[in-house]
């Protein structure tokens, strides 16, 4: 994939973050998370432990990058569902503690599945700082080039200013779903993988399935074994008919796979996309709400 610039805001390669690693204008962030599997007794309200990747990046990250906890830091903890968006307040507070200001580009990655960091893309779109892009190939492509690790707890930048600006017309919450999957113009696409859309898979977040009336294009299938995204003409390809769609709202388990297809959306020129937040952790709860297997 050929490499994002600066000012587009989407994705830029393993040489790209070399070539610029100390440009003071630049804050690397590992958005690292984990979900695994239960040991006991998996619930709707917890069906997985959610586990930070902080001791990961402390064996391990890109020089001069910091970590942020996505779920302890800037997540609204008060909800009863994970990944929740925090108050405004909230995330500024910590992205001034980690340098970054207004003007900061801030490239996002992750140790693990890709989703981590386009989710940390999307929050920082949400409070208004579009100067913000994924590494492409995250953690494991940057090693796998042979470039350089640090380790430890990472080095703290001089705290700037971070003005928060929320912006509603990215975010749908579950009336906004249930309009859309009413209307015929809408799309309502499902990031998870293909045999949790079916009902199938390990985690249950309530009720198996899929919002009705929803389309799956999975999160896993945008990239390929080395974790960078797949071509750019194959993913327009894969998102053609969802482009051309006035009005795109994306889910998952707890609105982070969601952000993958987001964020691809937008890079195609899609001005219409809405992630729902609270996705099936809230949605597959409640029995009134529309969900099958089917189709």
């Amino acid at each position: 994939m050929n490499d994002a610039s600066a000012a587009s805001g989407f994705i830029v390669s393993a040489q790209w973050l070399a070539d610029h690693l100390g440009d003071p204008g630049v804050v690397v962030l590992d958005a690292t998370t984990h979900l695994l599997p239960r040991p006991v007794d998996p619930t709707p309200d917890e069906p997985y432990d959610v586990v930070s990747g902080r001791a990961d990046f402390e064996k391990g990250h890109i020089p001069g990058a910091q970590f942020v906890d996505i779920d302890g830091e800037i997540s609204d903890r008060s909800k009863d569902t994970h990944f929740m968006l925090p108050p405004p307040e909230q995330f500024a507070a910590v992205m001034a503690r980690l340098g970054v200001g207004d003007d900061t580009l801030v490239v996002c990655y992750a140790t693990a599945f890709h989703w981590w960091a386009t989710r940390l893309w999307w929050m920082l779109r949400v409070f208004g700082h579009e100067r913000a892009v994924v590494l492409d190939g995250g953690f494991q492509k940057w090693v796998a080039d042979g470039r350089a690790v640090e380790t430890g707890s990472g080095k703290a930048r001089a705290r700037q200013v971070f003005t928060a600006r929320f912006d509603p017309d990215l975010v749908a919450d579950r009336d906004d779903v249930l309009k859309a999957v009413r209307e015929s113009g809408a799309c309502v696409v499902n990031a998870l993988r293909p045999e949790q859309h079916a009902g199938g898979g390990t985690t249950n977040y309530g009720r198996p399935g899929h919002i009705t009336g929803s389309i799956n294009v999975a999160a896993s299938n945008v990239v390929r074994a080395d974790n960078t995204f797949r071509p750019l003409d194959e993913l327009r390809g894969m998102l053609a008919d969802h482009l051309a769609k006035p009005e795109v709202i994306t889910y998952c388990g707890g609105g982070i796979a969601a952000s993958s297809i987001t964020m691809l959306l937008t890079m195609f020129g899609h001005r219409g996309v809405r992630l729902y937040d609270a996705s099936l952790s809230e949605w597959a709860r409640d029995g009134s709400l529309p969900m099958t297997t089917a189709g």
